[in-house]
């Protein structure tokens, strides 16, 4: 490009922030009008930056004999890349979108295009197509293009070419690229231009976070190893009943004693549903500390609070178009009701941070461990959210309501843990398994499950022995009571966390409390003894 292009262009660009600034005190001079403060020879290629900066000197906190220096002003993009062999058009592109964003990166060789993607990830990129001397058909243009493209996907891409390369610049956009000028340009148009693609940058970058966050959060929706399995009346009863529920969008009230199974019946649930195909979310309101309550259920905005480093979609609308299931909703303290009250009539849900309201299409299907009568006291729970919460109430019965099932359970984990640590099973004799069949159970089928677990790590014949099964003295046929005046100190913090358990019905929060411990540090301690 000659340098009168180019002055033309500075000339311009100029004009384009007096208008935009209602400029007054003008000089006119050989090199048009300029501000009186710069009227320059821009015949001197040297004075063009300074001419420039001090033309869009809207920032008065920006050193504006510099058009590098950035001041303290804070650019709407982070990087822009410029690639182009032609150093005059560089230039002027790189003094016109300066003042929008933080970084305005220049190459000149569209081989360097990996290295500055890696380093800079850049917002928007604008490409020439034409590299070589004497070259107009495109095809650098394309390559650089395409190279992009497998580096990024989601990369940004402006072609610059000449008015007479209309038709490779429509080819690019078929390839990926999302906008063109021509050139000359029309300062107006390229800025727009750019504004809007750095801004479908953004968006894009949102999106994938988004993602990776669904992605993250619906990690749970792999189906469990443990099946729904049971030929028990009750558990026939139960299946049917799943069967009926699970084509509606009704929402669902689990309820049953800890490892009774309600997470395998939510996703059985949503398993059998029209939302099959769509995310299955688990929380565990019982876990969720009161504070991020909001922000884990709700989502957050960035700057919402001291760590809110990035936005955050919340659990919601993680299970958009699917369902999510509220775990231990009875722990849910009275105060936070009143929120997901309004999310679940409203169907919508309001980010931290954000004045903007979100609509979410999920089904609910909640669990807890408390009896009924406790969910209908006031003082514990809202009954308005309960009515929301139970149009379908299914009830689990405990494993030892339902002991035609234990062998069949019984038989699918020993047998499913074997496959797992590589181990050849043993036999279970008939007397050992009349035995675990009289047992209660006070875990259900999650303590069942441990015990098989345990057992095909211990055995060491061909066939499983009572101390395979080390369960807790209510099952004097399978293990020796232990004496109170028993010293040792694991199994005495097992005892203790036994009677725990029994005196509260199995009721981990209020076992736990007794205890002195958190939730999880009992969970913790069960899992360590098998419980």
């Amino acid at each position: 490009m000659a340098l009168s292009s180019v002055r033309g262009s500075v000339l311009s660009i100029v004009r384009s922030f007096q208008a935009g600034r209602g400029e007054s005190g003008r000089a006119q001079g050989n090199a048009g009008i300029v501000p009186t403060s710069i009227a320059l020879n821009l015949n001197n290629f040297r004075e063009i930056p300074r001419c420039i900066a001090a033309a869009h000197c809207s920032f008065p906190d920006r050193d504006c004999t510099n058009p590098d220096s950035g001041g303290t002003h804070v650019a709407s993009f982070g990087t822009a890349l410029i690639i182009d062999d032609d150093a005059d058009v560089a230039l002027s592109a790189r003094l016109l979108l300066r003042p929008l964003f933080a970084e305005v990166v220049v190459a000149h060789d569209p081989g360097a295009l990996p290295g500055l993607l890696a380093a800079h990830d850049p917002d928007v990129i604008l490409l020439d197509m034409n590299f070589a001397r004497g070259q107009s058909s495109g095809s650098e243009g394309f390559k650089a293009l395409e190279a992009i493209r497998k580096l990024d996907p989601d990369a940004v891409v402006v072609i610059i070419t000449a008015y007479a390369g209309v038709n490779i610049a429509v080819e690019a956009m078929k390839r990926g690229a999302t906008d063109f000028v021509t050139k000359p340009w029309d300062n107006a148009r390229l800025l727009a231009t750019v504004q809007t693609a750095a801004a479908l940058r953004a968006s894009r970058r949102d999106a994938s976070v988004a993602r990776q966050k669904v992605a993250e959060i619906s990690s749970t929706a792999a189906r469990p190893e443990s099946p729904l399995l049971g030929n028990s009346a009750a558990m026939a009863g139960i299946s049917a009943l799943i069967d009926r529920v699970a084509p509606t969008d009704a929402n669902v009230l689990v309820l049953g004693e800890n490892g009774t199974g309600k997470e395998l019946v939510a996703r059985e649930i949503h398993a059998r549903s029209r939302r099959a195909d769509g995310p299955f979310v688990s929380v565990d309101l019982g876990a969720v500390a009161e504070s991020l309550f909001d922000s884990e259920l709700f989502g957050h905005v960035k700057g919402a609070f001291t760590d809110a480093r990035a936005d955050r979609i919340g659990r919601f609308q993680a299970a958009d178009g699917g369902t999510l299931f509220l775990d231990e909703i009875g722990n849910l303290p009275l105060h936070l009701q009143p929120k997901l009250l309004t999310a679940l009539e409203q169907r919508q849900v309001q980010p931290v941070g954000s004045n903007r309201k979100i609509g979410i299409d999920v089904r609910i299907i909640a669990a807890t461990n408390l009896a009924p009568d406790a969910l209908a006291d006031e003082r514990r729970f809202r009954p308005d959210l309960l009515f929301r919460l139970n149009t379908v109430e299914i009830t689990l019965p405990p494993l030892r309501e339902r002991r035609g099932d234990i062998a069949l359970l019984l038989g699918h984990y020993l047998a499913h843990y074997a496959r797992k640590y590589g181990k050849p099973l043993p036999v279970l004799p008939a007397d050992l398994a009349a035995q675990l069949a009289d047992y209660n159970w006070p875990g259900n089928v999650r303590a069942l499950r441990h015990a098989a677990e345990r057992a095909v790590i211990l055995a060491a014949g061909s066939a499983f022995t009572p101390e395979d099964f080390p369960l807790p003295r209510t099952a004097p046929s399978v293990t020796v009571a232990v004496p109170d005046t028993d010293m040792n100190l694991e199994r005495s913090e097992r005892r203790i966390i036994e009677r725990a358990l029994a005196k509260h019905a199995y009721n981990i929060s209020t076992a736990a409390a007794e205890l002195g411990l958190t939730r999880g540090s009992l969970y913790r301690r069960m899992e360590k003894h098998g419980l």
